[in-house]
Formats: C-alpha cells, structure tokens, sequence
C-alpha cells in the first residue's frame, strides 16, 4: 500500500493507493475480449449456417475449412457449439473480472488450442495457396498464446480491487477569534 500525504489549509489530504497492477487487469481484459468475441462469431456463425461456415471461413475470400474434406453437418454444428460454450465460459471470467476464472478460461483455450496448432501445422490441404495457409497457422497460433497468456498475465489477487477514496483529516485551528475557542 502506497500512502501519500499533502498538506491543505484545514489539514492533512491521505490517499492511499494498493499495489494493484491495473495494466495486467487491463491486458486481461483485451484478451479475454478478442478470445471471447472471436468465439462467439466462429460459434454463432457454424451453429446458425454450418454450410456456409464451411464453405467460406474465415470469410474475405478465403476457404480454410471446405479444402480439407467433404462437408458433415453435425459436425459443423458441433464445432459451433464448442465455440458458443468456450466463449460463454471467457464471457464470464471477463464480466466477473476473477483472475482465477480467467485462467481457467485461458487453460481451456490452451488445451484447443495446441493440439489445433499441431494439426493445422502439418497438414497443408492441396489448393491452399501460402498466404492462406500462412494466415491459417497465424490464427491456430493465437488461440493458444492468448490462452498461455491469460493464464501468465492474471494477476495474483483475484479480483481487481477499487482505488479507496481519498480523505482529509481536520485539526482544530489554533489562536482563531474567541468565538472558535471553546470556553474555559
């Protein structure tokens, strides 16, 4: 705890400061954010449109999923829900701002995430061209760092904790006029 003192016409200003590290809660933040709202659009996108989830993801031209084997719905489908469920899991590690819920979020993006890498890294799909795939293994590779990276970045307390409100101690006022000196 960090406490400062400054000096004022009626006394003494305190505030008092706890050693929080805000930038790691901030940094945990933004991760659990991107994780979360990725999640929700690749799980909502192949829950609600499983074939067109797999004939164009990630979008913007590219095919990463229809190049690597013959359409399954239920599969799709499945795929969409995991998202929809790990999503909602980060969603509430980041609304509840708990370091103990964000790195279970993290661990469970991790646990995905690496065995996806190891897969989408060697297994090259014919007709992919090397900016797809490139792009491709960027993306398998940020699901699991931002996992790791919840689960390092957390911060020890468990939850962040509000800044107290500064206050000023008051002294009574020496040699004022008699009407401020209480009587003898």
């Amino acid at each position: 705890m960090r406490i400062s003192l400054h000096g004022t016409g009626d006394g003494i200003r305190v505030r008092m400061r706890l050693e929080v590290n805000r930038r790691r809660w901030l940094a945990l933040q933004i991760m659990l954010g991107i994780l979360t709202a990725q999640a929700f659009i690749v799980g909502a996108w192949a829950v609600c449109a499983p074939h067109s989830w797999y004939t164009s993801f990630p979008g913007f031209g590219m095919q990463w999923i229809s190049m690597d084997g013959p359409y399954n719905h239920h599969l799709a489908s499945d795929v969409g829900a995991f998202f929809l469920a790990v999503g909602a899991f980060t969603a509430a590690a980041l609304y509840f701002m708990d370091s103990l819920l964000a790195r279970v979020a993290g661990l469970g993006w991790l646990v995905f995430g690496v065995p996806h890498l190891i897969y989408h890294t060697f297994h090259h799909p014919d007709g992919m061209s090397g900016v797809s795939y490139g792009l491709s293994i960027a993306a398998a590779v940020a699901l699991p760092a931002l996992g790791l990276a919840c689960i390092l970045v957390a911060p020890r307390e468990r939850r962040p904790v509000p800044e107290l409100a500064p206050f000023t101690l008051r002294f009574p006022r020496r040699g004022g006029s008699s009407r401020t000196r209480p009587p003898r």
